[in-house]
């Protein structure tokens, strides 16, 4: 029987991080709920929308388009016909939108009448590019342009306890500035300082383990899942009674890490390990391009404040209501964007070889995942009831191991879901977390999936937004970054082994 613990909170300074908040959910922070109308789901043929309700025949061809995207990611730069051909990011887009426009064929297709299969196709591609991508893309393009405007100096070499250090400071920064934010402000750094190692996979991929990742546990703003379920309900501080688990997984992951890292140092060639590299005279740590950081927050707080369907920051102050129009965070966002590549030191970019090569990657990949995933999320949320997942245990190696498929956020919300249906409305006790809006659910099965969601997004490159990032950034420095399922061999290796523990011991 697993352990039940009580909610605790615990008071904080906070700054804020990533939302898909365009599902109007609850209150939060007493903010006056604001419901955002949506639409009545139209007729979605193989799509579930109630649990319980048994699955149309060949539903599964819906989740064809998905897969085969997914294979394509794994499998075309492994092999040589399509090896050079996968590296152009136009070719990503061809693929991507070819599995898109199949999933929305399906839709239309399977339709009892082609009312019904446009209504269907129209509402997965809203909701799918409107509500989910847009979103994404946006936020991950300002944070990367503005990060990349920030340029780090330090004539640190690079030696195992430095990049230890590194891996240390941003996985402490990612529950605050977020995972996406931490990633994109100290990976350029990083493969600076180990541009003279030959030996520096290991070290990416442990990154996106902890900073792109596990080190967003802590904080709603640390990761989208938690930020979603904030948006549902949770308290906001109710994450930190997480402490535990993200002590034990990053500090087994940094464990692991520098054992390896030891082991990879000694094997350089001689001048690693007594030539510093070269940098510009100064102290042994410098930054340019500090105004950065001014617009680096305005982009946080737009996430934060600015959510659709609230009333806007100020309106309350102003005493001029005015409720926050979808869209208006995002055109902030861009504006901020604009801001910074005007505003930063050339000399900051040039030294951070500063390129949208790794964002346009990410855009092309994802807008065809986004769409193709469409039918899996509606397949997943109709069978959530009837997946017998019933302890924390379960909860949290369900929502995992779809957090590692799936994007990580709507999982989370889809599981959220099927918890508060497991909890009474009007259960009371030290185990039951009472949400903002009336809802309640058991504290320990919440532990589980929030764990589920933020750890297994790092099990496979489309996970969490980050992780592709991360390693398209990392390939543009010209490191060979392991391919989808090289990826999964470390993930399995290094990350499998902490996930087990916390669910056998912790969870």
């Amino acid at each position: 029987m697993h352990t039940v613990r009580a909610y605790r909170a615990t008071p904080m300074p906070v700054l804020l991080h990533i939302a898909d908040a365009t599902h109007g959910a609850g209150a939060a922070s007493g903010a006056p709920h604001l419901p955002v109308p949506h639409p009545p789901v139209p007729h979605l043929p193989a799509l579930i929308a109630d649990a319980g309700t048994a699955l149309p025949p060949l539903w599964q061809l819906g989740t064809v388009p998905f897969v085969a995207l997914l294979l394509c990611i794994a499998l075309f730069p492994l092999i040589p016909a399509t090896h050079h051909w996968w590296e152009r990011n136009f070719s990503k887009v061809q693929v991507s939108v070819a599995c898109g426009l199949a999933t929305l064929a399906y839709l239309i297709l399977s339709a009892p009448d082609m009312e019904a299969g446009a209504a269907a196709a129209g509402y997965a591609v809203k909701h799918a590019i409107l509500d989910e991508y847009i979103p994404f893309i946006v936020l991950l393009a300002s944070l990367f342009a503005v990060s990349g405007g920030i340029a780090i100096h330090t004539r640190a070499r690079p030696t195992p306890f430095v990049n230890l250090l590194f891996l240390i400071v941003g996985t402490s920064l990612a529950s605050v500035l977020g995972t996406t934010g931490a990633s994109v402000l100290l990976i350029r750094p990083l493969l600076r300082v180990n541009e003279r190692r030959t030996r520096k996979v290991h070290t990416v991929i442990f990154f996106i383990f902890c900073v792109s990742n596990c080190g967003g546990l802590l904080l709603p703003i640390g990761d989208p899942p938690l930020f979603l379920g904030y948006l549902k309900g949770v308290p906001f501080f109710w994450t930190l009674v997480l402490w535990n688990e993200w002590i034990i997984v990053n500090g087994m992951l940094l464990c692991i890490y520098y054992t390896l890292e030891r082991r990879a140092f000694r094997a350089e060639p001689l001048e690693v390990h007594v030539e510093r590299q070269a940098i510009a005279p100064g102290s042994r740590f410098r930054m340019e391009g500090l105004v950065n950081i001014l617009w680096l927050a305005l982009i946080l707080g737009a996430v934060a404040f600015v959510v659709p369907g609230r009333m806007f920051p100020l309106s309350e102050w102003l005493a001029v209501p005015f409720v926050t129009p979808n869209f208006l965070r995002e055109g902030i966002m861009v504006t901020v964007l604009l801001l910074s590549l005007w505003t930063s030191p050339f000399a900051a970019r040039n030294h951070n070889s500063f390129n949208w090569h790794p964002i346009a990657e990410v855009a092309a990949l994802f807008i065809g995942i986004f769409v193709a995933m469409q039918v899996p999320m509606q397949v997943l949320r109709g069978m959530g009831g009837g997946l017998g997942v019933q302890t924390p245990d379960q909860f949290f190696w369900a929502t995992g191991t779809l957090s590692a498929v799936l994007d990580n956020a709507p999982t989370y919300l889809v599981f959220l879901q099927t918890a508060i249906g497991l909890a009474p409305a009007d259960a009371t006790g030290p185990g039951i977390l009472h949400l903002t809006g009336g809802e309640t659910v058991h504290s320990d099965v919440l532990i589980g999936i929030s764990c589920g969601a933020v750890f297994m997004g790092a099990m496979t490159y489309i996970g969490n937004g980050p992780n592709f990032m991360v390693k398209a950034i990392a390939e543009a420095q010209g490191i060979r970054m392991p391919g989808f399922f090289g990826y999964i061999g470390w993930s399995v290796a290094c990350l499998l082994p902490p996930l087990v523990i916390i669910a056998l011991v912790v969870i």
